[in-house]
């Protein structure tokens, strides 16, 4: 029979080091870009933008429908690689074992 304190100590060593990730992922930054790198998008690990860089050559007022795809591409893209960095951290904290589709509360 498991020994239930033993489950109750490593379920508590797991929360803390979860909560260390979060708080590791949430400083660390991702960039993502489309059409080429004409756009970049900066987010954290909690899916804040911080910053966005836009090729001078794409402010066309006639053109904006384009500059807004590249935009949000740009997005798209740094916040898949994100959500990759969550992935990993949560798979290196629980060793791989798999959770039942575990989300982060941010």
């Amino acid at each position: 029979m498991m020994n239930i304190q033993r489950i109750m100590k490593q379920a508590q060593a797991m929360q803390k080091k979860m909560e260390e990730m979060q708080e590791k992922l949430a400083q660390e930054e991702c960039e993502g870009s489309s059409g080429g790198g004409m756009v970049k998008v900066t987010l954290n690990g909690k899916f804040d933008m911080k910053k966005i860089v836009i090729d001078k050559s794409l402010v066309n007022p006639e053109e904006t429908d384009i500059l807004e795809d590249l935009i949000t591409a740009a997005y798209n893209d740094a916040k898949n690689k994100v959500d990759a960095n969550m992935q990993k951290g949560v798979s290196d904290v629980t060793g791989g074992l798999n959770l039942g589709g575990l989300k982060l509360p941010f």
